[in-house]
């Protein structure tokens, strides 16, 4: 195992950091280090990722700056709409019952994007005053 030579942190007047160190060279001789090509492109209608975000499942399928854990919701007593968009007028993709899951990823504003929870290949929007944090 390689060793650094300087503490990882430091107080006071730290001691110089090595620049031959193993972790601090832009590359270590004997190997490189790079992406083996372009990263499988999903439409985010089937699968939950976007160009930005993916769900936890799809790391190491999808290369994303974001991975997010889902935080269960449940459709409010009327129900909930599944749209393409987070806006009113976008593409109905699904219907929620009352009660039915929907995994949450992202709240933006007044919106919800994640998926519905044991359904494959709906993934979209969902108003928040639709939705209520599944207690369990």
């Amino acid at each position: 195992m390689a060793r650094i030579s300087a503490p990882l942190f430091a107080f006071g007047d730290p001691e110089p950091v090595n620049p031959l160190d193993e972790y601090l060279r832009k590359s270590a001789p004997g190997r490189e280090l790079s992406l083996a090509g372009p990263s499988p492109r999903a439409d985010g209608v089937a699968l939950p990722v976007r160009g930005d975000l993916a769900h936890i499942r799809l790391a190491g399928i999808h290369f994303v700056p974001h991975y997010a854990v889902p935080m269960p919701h449940i459709a409010k007593a009327g129900g909930a709409t599944v749209r393409k968009a987070g806006t009113d007028d976008a593409e109905v993709i699904a219907s929620l019952e009352p009660g039915a899951q929907f995994d949450v990823l992202e709240i933006a504003g007044e919106w919800a994007w994640g998926e519905v929870a044991g359904r494959l290949g709906e993934v979209g929007y969902v108003a928040l005053a639709e939705l209520e944090v599944r207690r369990d």
